[in-house]
C-alpha cells in the first residue's frame, strides 16, 4: 500500500522545508538555512569519527565516515551488532556529536550548533520514526502529527490542521484524525508517526528499524509509505534496520562494520540484500576497508 493521493492541494510541498519567522540566529560557526541550493546534498558527512571513552579503554563506534546522499533518495543502513548503525544515525541526525569531522543537512552545517540550535533544526528540518512509535497517549492522532509544527511555532502552527488531514489521507488514516494511539493498532499508530515526521517538509527522514515491532504484512505496508513518500512527496529517507526484505525498499543500501562503511549495493533484493550481509558477517574484521561514497 502506497500514500493515496490526497484530496486536498498541497500546495507546500514543492516549498521545501518550512522557515519559521521565530527561528533563532544561528551561530556565527554555521551559515543560515536560506533554501535549497541548485543540487545540495540531504547528508552530508565528511571524515567522522564519534569515539566513546578514554585511554585503553576507548571505543571507537566511527572511524571515519565520507558519505553524501541526494535529495529524494532513500538509504538503507546495515550492518553487524556493534558495527555503529545505531551512532551513524545518532551523529546523521544531530542527536549526537562526532568526536571529529563535519555534518551537513540540507546543506547547514550542524556540528558548530548549540543544543538549543540542534533542537530547533530536529524539530523543523528532520523527522524521526522510530521503532516503539514514541507516540504521545494524551494526544489525539491529529495532535500527535501536528507536535513539531505546534513545537516550532509561527506561521506552520497556524496552517497545520490542513497539511496533518491531507497527510493522514496519504497514509490511509482517513477520519481518525480524533482518535487516541490507544485505539489504533500498530501499524496504524506507525503510519501516524510517518505523518507526523513529514509535516514539517523536513531535509531528511530518519528511520530506526521502523518495521521491527511489526508483523510481516503491516511491516510491508509501513515500507511502501516510505518508498512513496519519496517517489512522490520528494522525501529523503535514512533507515537503520537488521531486516534485508526493508532495506530491499531502498535505492541503495551502506554497510557498515567495525565504524566504516565497507560495501554499498544498489537497490536490488531481499536475497541479493542477505547475501551481501551474509558475506560482511563472515569476513575478519582485518580485512575490513573503507568505502568512498
Amino acid at each position: 500500500m502506497g500514500l493515496r493521493r490526497s484530496k486536498r492541494r498541497d500546495q507546500e510541498t514543492s516549498r521545501g522545508p518550512v522557515q519559521e519567522s521565530g527561528r533563532s540566529a544561528r551561530s556565527t560557526r554555521t551559515r543560515a538555512y536560506e533554501g535549497p541550493d541548485p543540487a545540495p546534498c540531504a547528508v552530508e558527512l565528511r571524515g567522522v569519527r564519534r569515539s566513546y571513552g578514554r585511554g585503553a579503554s576507548t571505543v571507537h563506534a566511527l572511524r571515519g565516515i565520507d558519505l553524501s546522499l541526494p535529495r529524494g533518495s532513500f538509504t538503507a543502513v546495515m550492518g553487524p551488532s556493534g558495527s555503529g548503525k545505531s551512532t551513524f544515525l545518532q551523529c546523521a541526525a544531530g542527536l549526537d556529536l562526532p568526536t571529529e569531522g563535519s555534518v551537513r543537512l540540507g546543506g547547514t552545517e550542524i556540528t558548530g550548533m548549540n543544543e538549543n540550535e540542534l533542537t530547533e533544526l530536529r524539530r523543523s528540518r528532520l523527522g524521526f520514526v522510530f521503532q516503539a512509535f514514541n507516540l504521545l497517549p494524551s494526544l489525539t492522532v491529529e495532535q500527535n502529527v501536528l507536535l513539531p509544527m505546534r513545537l516550532a511555532g509561527g506561521r506552520a502552527a497556524s496552517r497545520g490542521a490542513e497539511r496533518a488531514a491531507d497527510l493522514l489521507d496519504r497514509v490511509g488514516l482517513e477520519g481518525k484524525g480524533r482518535r487516541r494511539p490507544a485505539e489504533l493498532s500498530g501499524g496504524q499508530q506507525q503510519r501516524v508517526a510517518i505523518a507526523r515526521a513529514l509535516v514539517t517538509h523536513p531535509d531528511v527522514v530518519f528511520a530506526d528499524e521502523p518495521t521491527g515491532a511489526l508483523d510481516t504484512t503491516t511491516a510491508a505496508e509501513v515500507l511502501s509509505l516510505l518508498r512513496d513518500a519519496v517517489d512522490s512527496l520528494g522525501a529523503t529517507v535514512v533507515m537503520v534496520t537488521h531486516d534485508p526484505v526493508a532495506a530491499s525498499h531502498a535505492d541503495q543500501v551502506l554497510f557498515l562494520a567495525d565504524g566504516l562503511i565497507v560495501d554499498r549495493l544498489p537497490r536490488g533484493s531481499a536475497d541479493t540484500v542477505a547475501a551481501r550481509m551474509a558475506a560482511l558477517t563472515a569476513r575478519p574484521a582485518p580485512a575490513y576497508a573503507g568505502a568512498a561514497l
